[in-house]
């Protein structure tokens, strides 16, 4: 009862600080994965002509999500009433404030059928990005068909919607009602689309953008490594046209796009090795394409230390499976696992395929162990989760510089305080 008049009481403020600033742009992101890379690109590229609000972290429950819109802290202790009072008072007070931003940028998170569409109670986004629709807390959703109705339903309540046409089975599309409706991604049938012409870790992709409102495309520099981190940088691009910004600037924000702590993060490692941190968490889709783009990498020796996928539900030994199945043995010299059901389903399927493999209950063994089989100049791809996998300690085994830790996710004081009391219980 408390959280719910909690809820209505920050939602209906939200509300009326719409009404009252309706010159501010509200772009609204939901999706199965590559919310928060799709956010920050974004506001890298909004940033060269707008005053923006964007949150760090994943500002996205019920709860947090208004606060963030708003531009309040989240109280210390939730559970405090006069706390609240607080938070509702520095509300009004932000409402009766001329608009101090031209661009709201907020992730609508999910993780239970309905939440999405809880958001339009009290939201009419100008801009609706819909990044993905591939198995998520799937121990709740059950069907792919249910994680499809509840982030598209985003698109409907929003002015516009645009949405990855390379991450969305275009079989989806029966739950659209919104008629304003374009795509991005990679591939050309896509409204708004990039062709890399030119990569190297180096200096990035080079290529050129594609878009509707353009006569002629422009070129870009997209400083990201793999083809799904493009994505974001692409739809960072179309938000940034559909808000009235030019070429030229579009451009220069794009080229100032970096990847996110743990997400497909090129790191330095011991022995001229490169690291990929991918370690912030893992799905289906997006393991699957980080380990696509490790195959990619010219290295003289890779190995992928896969961690277990979590909140998968009755589909977890499927997809870890399909997984397994993608680890080859001509690309990669090790498959290193990292939780249950990584050994469990995972490690039989890559080792049917012909992989070395070596299962571990933390990552810690497994970091150690990663660097005891090494080569000078391999590729290391380190893909995991957040729940009891926590890739991000195995990658401070191998970091070149110690002041790279500062990159690595979960590094707060508290972070490390459960990190440390769970590999003592785990080890």
């Amino acid at each position: 009862m408390f959280k719910s008049f909690i809820e209505k009481r920050l939602e209906s403020y939200v509300k009326i600080y719409f009404e009252k600033h309706p010159e501010i742009k509200l772009v609204a992101i939901a999706g199965s994965v590559g919310k928060t890379s799709t956010k920050i690109a974004i506001g890298t590229v909004l940033s060269q002509k707008f005053r923006l609000r964007l949150e760090g972290g994943n500002h996205n429950t019920n709860l947090s999500a208004p606060l963030a819109m708003l531009g309040i802290d989240y109280p210390s202790n939730i559970r405090n009433i006069f706390a609240w009072f607080a938070v509702f008072h520095a509300a009004r007070q932000r409402i009766k404030q001329s608009a101090d931003v031209d661009v709201i940028v907020q992730e609508l998170g999910s993780d239970r059928i309905g939440q999405v569409l809880q958001f339009c109670e009290y939201l009419h986004p100008d801009i609706g990005v819909i990044t993905a629709v591939s198995p998520e807390h799937m121990e709740y959703f059950k069907t792919m068909e249910a994680v499809a109705k509840e982030e598209l339903e985003l698109a409907n309540f929003s002015k516009m919607a645009l949405i990855n046409r390379d991450d969305i089975d275009g079989k989806y599309a029966k739950y659209l009602k919104n008629a304003n409706i374009n795509t991005y991604g990679t591939n050309a049938t896509a409204e708004y689309h990039f062709i890399s012409e030119n990569y190297a870790l180096e200096t990035g992709n080079q290529g050129v953008f594609y878009a509707p409102e353009l006569s002629e495309p422009f070129s870009v520099t997209i400083n990201v490594l793999g083809e799904h981190t493009l994505r974001p940088a692409i739809v960072a691009g179309a938000v940034g046209l559909k808000l009235g910004m030019n070429a030229e600037e579009v451009a220069n924000g794009i080229a100032k796009i970096r990847p996110a702590d743990g997400r497909m993060n090129v790191l330095s490692g011991i022995e001229d090795t490169i690291i990929i941190d991918d370690s912030y968490n893992s799905s289906p889709l997006a393991a699957e394409s980080s380990l696509r783009t490790l195959y990619s990498i010219k290295a003289v020796q890779k190995i992928a230390v896969l961690g277990s996928m979590n909140e998968l539900g009755e589909t977890s030994a499927e997809e870890h499976k399909k997984l397994g199945e993608l680890c080859d043995p001509s690309q990669l010299a090790w498959v290193v696992t990292v939780g249950d059901e990584a050994e469990k389903y995972l490690v039989p399927a890559a080792k049917a395929r012909g992989c070395q493999v070596r299962s571990f209950k933390n990552s810690l063994l497994a970091g150690a162990f990663v660097r005891g089989v090494m080569e000078k100049r391999a590729a290391i791809l380190f893909k995991g989760s957040e729940g009891g996998i926590y890739l991000e300690e195995a990658v401070k085994e191998l970091l070149q510089n110690p002041e790279d830790e500062s990159r690595l996710v979960r590094q707060s004081t508290k972070w490390l305080e459960k990190k440390s009391s769970f590999f003592q219980k785990n080890s």
